[in-house]
């Protein structure tokens, strides 16, 4: 089966191959970019299912009327911000999506806010679209805390300031082996993998 993903984020098509090859299905992901690249999409929603569904609609315009496109919305939801960044976190230090000063933003936003109140999680929605106005909607999340500065240099975005519930070492740290299990996409991922596996679309 192929599924169209809708993003010209390569860690993000990175991420969502190493999750298709874990699932033991025979998925394969082709990134937007391999199709002319993904139409610019303004994600003014205000809800991750909402910006994916858009980001979905966007790609498979493009596409023949049988394709079936891949989106995916997520971010850092901060108990202490009453949810924020949430929709906006891949722009939450402005429009230029820049995730190092995303990161930078949010280390100083909560500068002094004590451990026991510094809890977050990430939220991943994958919305699949297929033929004929089908849709199928799953949520990921992952629970965690906040450090008071990023640790580790794998992983993107948020990854180095996050440490996942149970766990002792950022997101960075525990590396993708780790990640691919545990994560908000991790377990997204594993709901649509059970979806697919009643499709009629191979």
């Amino acid at each position: 089966m192929k599924l169209y993903l809708a993003s010209g984020n390569a860690h993000k098509a990175a991420e969502m191959n190493a999750l298709a090859q874990a699932s033991g299905l025979d998925v394969e992901i082709i990134s937007a970019k391999e199709v002319g690249g993904m139409p610019a999409v303004v994600e003014d929603t205000g809800t991750f299912i909402g910006n994916a569904r858009k980001k979905a609609l966007a790609l498979k315009a493009m596409l023949p009327a049988d394709a079936w496109v891949l989106a995916d919305d997520s971010g850092l939801c901060v108990d202490a911000l009453s949810g924020a960044p949430g929709v906006e976190s891949a722009y939450y230090a402005g429009p230029q999506g820049d995730s190092a000063a995303n990161l930078t933003k949010l280390v100083e936003v909560m500068k002094g806010v004590p451990i026991d109140n510094r809890g977050a999680h990430f939220i991943c929605i994958l919305l699949l679209a297929g033929p004929q106005n089908v849709e199928h909607v799953i949520e990921g999340r992952c629970e965690g805390r906040l450090l008071s500065k990023p640790e580790g240099g794998a992983g993107f975005g948020y990854d180095p300031l996050f440490v996942p519930q149970g766990y002792e070492e950022s997101f960075s740290r525990l590396g993708d082996e780790a990640k691919n299990i545990i994560s908000h996409r991790a377990r997204a991922w594993a709901g649509l993998t059970e979806i697919i596996k009643t499709l009629d679309c191979r």
